[in-house]
């Protein structure tokens, strides 16, 4: 069992010690369930055994910008991890940032969802509707914490998401709303840059690719007229493309929707749309 717990399950956790409450229904998977559990002076009594001490549960609530995976310690007791690594490869460092739905992921220091007036679930919810009907194989060419490989699959007939870096499936594995990455057998994973793999890719196969790539400034590779013609041959006839691209209202935003509506359409995309409410825009070939 994948028990985590942030500052927002350990506030009002030492709140309750301290009105002295015995017991609780707290959630131990950030947010997707609760689950009863005592209290004693000891600490934290978890459903799988154990206790976790009243000053792990003070760090957790200390800590604003981390999750933490409650696991066992040298000494045998339940100890907390913070839930970050660092990529040698790529020298960025990855941090699960708690919401108080889904969490998101700081790609050194950067949120990957919107987390202002939105939550990483909503902001997901809102690229799926974008696209519209999600049906036949699916293409994700950027996993991340894979929100949108995972809702994809509910109506899909298969989903295959890419990932550049392996050390974002370490945080994955951690985060209790990434399991279905690695336990839904509709879910295909890939490691490696995404050129590279739909490059390898038949032309013609996939219904619906959702582009959701890292800013321009990180990534202009995926913004690459070269690369939209290579989405473009993988789509099948009258296939969608959603491309994310940024807040539609900022300055960069609305520059880089400009250039990539534009180099979508010399792609050889027939119609390409903005969608405002969901920071991006929806292609069709």
């Amino acid at each position: 069992m994948l028990l985590t717990l942030s500052h927002i399950q350990a506030t009002p956790l030492l709140a309750a010690h301290k009105a002295g409450a015995t017991a609780v229904a707290i959630s131990l998977d950030l947010n997707r369930t609760l689950t009863p559990c005592d209290l004693s002076a000891a600490g934290l009594h978890l459903p799988t055994g154990g206790v976790l001490d009243w000053p792990s549960v003070e760090e957790a609530a200390e800590s604003e910008n981390a999750c933490f995976h409650i696991t066992t310690g040298e000494d045998g007791r339940p100890t907390l991890r913070k839930i970050n690594f660092f990529s040698e490869e790529l020298q960025r460092a990855y941090t699960l940032y708690p919401t108080h739905r889904a969490p998101t992921m700081l790609v050194s220091g950067i949120t990957m969802h919107r987390i202002v007036d939105c939550d990483p679930h909503e902001d997901t919810l809102n690229k799926i509707k974008a696209v519209g009907k999600v049906t036949g194989d699916v293409l994700d060419t950027t996993m991340g914490l894979g929100y949108t490989a995972i809702m994809a699959a509910q109506t899909a007939a298969s989903v295959l998401t890419i990932e550049l870096d392996p050390t974002v499936e370490e945080v994955c594995r951690l985060n209790p709303w990434s399991q279905e990455l690695f336990t839904n057998p509709r879910i295909s994973r890939r490691i490696g840059h995404a050129w590279d793999v739909v490059e390898e890719l038949p032309a013609a196969h996939f219904s619906v690719v959702l582009h959701d790539p890292p800013m321009f400034n990180m990534a202009g590779e995926l913004y690459a007229q070269d690369f939209y013609a290579e989405l473009y041959r993988v789509l099948k006839g009258n296939g969608r493309l959603f491309h994310y691209i940024g807040n539609p209202a900022s300055k960069s935003g609305a520059t880089t929707t400009r250039g990539a509506i534009r180099r979508l359409q010399a792609a050889g995309f027939r119609r390409v749309e903005p969608r405002p409410a969901a920071f991006g825009v929806l292609a069709v070939k």
